[in-house]
């Protein structure tokens, strides 16, 4: 049985207000066996989708290689745009070495609460997925339980808009489409990606992504 921890404390600059909340990185990133394309840092992943998407929505300009340089370069926009990323789980066990949310046993999750409490100019947690099993909203609805708190619905349309009570703080939870390439099956199958790929032969599922995503990462958003 693999002991799959998470690589990575969670970074929350100060001032944060919008908190980027997923799963876990694949089990490389906890072995130190990166590939020449990946970044060492969260979501760095050389197949990942994260920092691509922003990169093509900010015009970064990115670096995607293992180098200080590619994190620096990560962190710098990070606290620029006041965001802070705090994936829910710590640790799980796994039969089968690889990244599947499905593939997770034993699993701690963080007290991602008391992160929100400790940083109080939070407002927003942007999940990298639904509510299906394993993904980050599903285990934060199970956190949620532990205060006795729960989710309200606040728009059921893609994508998912929830917001909860928090003290005297409202928080807002937004369930983006994953930027991990399993989710491209779900987009090829939603009616505005159908109909933009009607419209465009060319349009992508990044593309899709971008369209979503920029609307909540950006300063309005």
């Amino acid at each position: 049985m693999f002991l799959h921890q998470h690589p990575y404390p969670p970074f929350i600059p100060e001032r944060t207000t919008k908190l980027i909340v997923g799963t876990l990185p694949p089990p490389r990133f906890s072995q130190g066996a990166l590939a020449p394309n990946d970044v060492d840092f969260c979501y760095g992943s050389g197949k990942g989708q994260l920092w691509i998407i922003l990169d093509k929505i900010f015009t970064l300009n990115l670096t995607y290689k293992p180098t200080k340089k590619a994190i620096k370069q990560r962190k710098d926009f990070l606290r620029q745009h006041r965001i802070g990323i705090c994936d829910i789980v710590e640790s799980c066990k796994r039969q089968k070495i690889d990244a599947s949310d499905l593939g997770m046993q034993d699993i701690k999750l963080r007290n991602l609460v008391g992160y929100l409490k400790q940083y109080p100019s939070i407002h927003t947690l942007l999940f990298m997925g639904g509510n299906s099993k394993n993904g980050p909203e599903y285990f934060f609805r199970k956190h949620l339980k532990e205060y006795g708190l729960q989710l309200e619905t606040i728009s059921d349309k893609t994508p998912k808009i929830h917001q909860f009570r928090l003290n005297r703080r409202i928080i807002k939870t937004i369930s983006l489409t994953s930027p991990s390439g399993s989710a491209n099956r779900a987009i090829g199958s939603n009616s505005e990606y159908k109909l933009a790929k009607q419209q465009n032969p060319d349009f992508t599922t990044i593309d899709f992504r971008i369209l979503q995503y920029k609307k909540y990462f950006g300063a309005g958003g």
